[in-house]
């Protein structure tokens, strides 16, 4: 198991990630650049060696209730790893985090094309509006419009 002090150094590492002291010796460090409410990255480093990385937008991860995964017996390379991938996920250049950024709490659905080409349609203020990555491509009164304009591009639902 790695020390509190190698795993602090480690962390350190990333120089997109702000620290921050908390209670009982223990240290946050925040991703401030994350298109998500959430900022916390690494979750209470505590000098006994334990601590969290938030995990909640990976698979392949068991995470807890909030989304963090327990690092206490990571080698340096699985806590390298998880790091990045950590702040990849809440990047704004992540996939993922830009459709999530879209979607919120909105309801959606994923359709595509045969070329690949991926479209969101999500329900947001009485609107079904259409985006391609973070663009708006078009907005409808109706589900029924949405749809019809979709089929006619090429894409079917996912």
């Amino acid at each position: 198991m790695l020390s509190f002090e190698e795993k602090l150094k480690i962390v350190e590492s990333f120089p997109e990630l702000e620290r921050k002291n908390v209670s009982l010796g223990r240290v946050n460090f925040h991703y401030n650049d994350s298109v998500f409410e959430k900022k916390i990255v690494v979750q209470h480093l505590h000098p006994n060696g334990n601590g969290f990385v938030f995990a909640g937008n990976l698979q392949n991860y068991d995470v807890d209730e909030k989304g963090f995964i327990n690092i206490r017996d990571f080698s340096e390379a699985e806590l390298r790893k998880i790091v990045k991938e950590s702040i990849q996920s809440l990047s704004a250049n992540s996939s993922l985090a830009r459709e999530n950024a879209i979607i919120g709490e909105g309801q959606e659905e994923r359709w595509v094309n045969d070329e690949g080409h991926a479209l969101l349609v999500v329900l947001e203020d009485e609107w079904w509006n259409v985006y391609s990555g973070l663009n708006l491509e078009a907005a409808f009164g109706s589900y029924d419009e949405a749809e019809d304009y979709l089929f006619e591009e090429g894409f079917r639902l996912q």
